[in-house]
Formats: structure tokens, C-alpha cells, sequence
């Protein structure tokens, strides 16, 4: 297995929906996940997180917070990934457009107590270890 890639993610939230699109033509094809992407070389994270979700979805975001990280390890298929999680807000006015089509089947929101299956694997992770999806959750909530 090579050396890891790190990516970032970024949860863009709009009232209590969450941003998410569903892949396709690349690794992970037909699972729903976030905004973001890799890390270029000499790239600071939050203009990385700017960077994937405007030539993504075509939306400009500047408040952006740090989240959480996961290692997500795939043996199965040889990849290794750091992948750095951040949060947005939803800035008014701006909708989220299908700026990759050959990548994502488009950009809906959804309500972030019932996200769309299935979940890309390590945003299931994150989802479970921070109580996005459960109201009853005693631990952190997004």
C-alpha cells in the first residue's frame, strides 16, 4: 500500500440540511458523501476546503471551521486516506450547482437527521462517532 492522500471534506450546512451528492466514475461510484477532494501540494486546508467546494457544487465559502479527522484505511482496495473534516455555512443566495457532472450525480440537501443510503463508509464513521443523524444523542452534535 503506498503512502496515505489526504483529502478534505466539508459539511455545508443549510438550516438543519446537511450538502451531500452521490459519486459516480471514480472510487466509491453510487454512495452518497461531502463536498471536497485532495490536497494539492503547498495548499493550506481551509483553501483546499474552498477550492473542492466551489468546483464542485459552484458555492464560495469563508467561514469555515475544523471538525474532526479520520484514517481511512481500504485494504480492500489498496487506498489509504487522511481525510481532514471541516464545517461551512450556507451562505444566502447561492444554490448549489452540478459543476462536475462526470463525477457526482448532483448536490441535493438533505435533512441531517435522515441522510440518503448509502453513506460513503468514512462519512459513516464520522456521522456515527458524532451523533449528526440521532436527536437522542447525549455525545456532540453537529
Amino acid at each position: 500500500m503506498n503512502r496515505p492522500h489526504v483529502g478534505v471534506k466539508v459539511f455545508l450546512f443549510k438550516d438543519e440540511k446537511i450538502l451531500i451528492g452521490k459519486r459516480k466514475n471514480s472510487f466509491g461510484e453510487g454512495l452518497y458523501s461531502l463536498p471536497g477532494g485532495h490536497l494539492e501540494g503547498g495548499e493550506e486546508f481551509l483553501d483546499a476546503c474552498k477550492r473542492e467546494v466551489l468546483e464542485e457544487t459552484g458555492i464560495k465559502i469563508d467561514e469555515i471551521g475544523e471538525f474532526c479527522s479520520i484514517n481511512d484505511i481500504q485494504e480492500g482496495d489498496d487506498k489509504h486516506y487522511v481525510i481532514l473534516y471541516f464545517i461551512a455555512q450556507w451562505k444566502q443566495g447561492q444554490e448549489p450547482k452540478n459543476m462536475e457532472p462526470e463525477k457526482c450525480e448532483g448536490w441535493e440537501w438533505h435533512d441531517a437527521f435522515n441522510l440518503p443510503e448509502p453513506l460513503y463508509p468514512a462519512l459513516k464513521k464520522v456521522i456515527d462517532a458524532y451523533c449528526i443523524q440521532r436527536d437522542d444523542c447525549e455525545g456532540h452534535k453537529i
